[in-house]
């Protein structure tokens, strides 16, 4: 199974976006799925305040957890992952125009009110899933992962 249709299973049943994305990388990043899911629970609905997208913010962790910067005083790594996080973002929001959950949705999703009406069209079955596939394909390109 594909990444992006993998992830799309995990979010269908129920995870957020952010655990859609980083879920679909473990192996490549070498831990476990019920780690990642964990991980990243809480970053869905752009961290419940309808900020940074949670395919966005799950395509960070991947890429830290990838290139991250661990090391006290290595500053070659810590240069080397905020290039590609700005990378990643700017990639991102050339496909979606930009990377804050409440502007992709055109409502704002910590709102009781607007996240009624995002359930009552459907946005986030129309709209998430687009969200999650760009986030997976930028990240492989970034990464130089392959598809599987």
């Amino acid at each position: 199974m594909s990444r992006r249709d993998e992830a799309l299973k995990v979010f269908n049943n129920g995870f957020n976006c952010s655990q859609a994305v980083l879920s679909v990388f473990c192996d490549d990043l070498g831990f476990d799925k019920e780690t990642a899911l964990k991980i990243s629970s809480g970053f869905g609905g752009g961290m419940r305040r309808g900020e940074v997208c949670g395919a966005v913010t799950g395509a960070i962790m991947a890429i830290g957890l990838k290139e991250g910067h661990y090391i006290e005083g290595d500053m070659e790594t810590k240069t080397k992952v905020n290039e590609l996080v700005k990378k990643f973002e700017s990639m991102f929001e050339q496909l979606n125009g930009t990377i804050i959950c409440k502007k992709l949705l055109n409502y704002d999703p910590s709102n009781a009110a607007e996240l009624v009406i995002i359930k009552e069209k459907g946005l986030f079955d129309t709209i998430c899933p687009k969200l999650i596939e760009d986030a997976i394909n930028v990240i492989q390109d970034i990464l130089l992962l392959e598809e599987v």
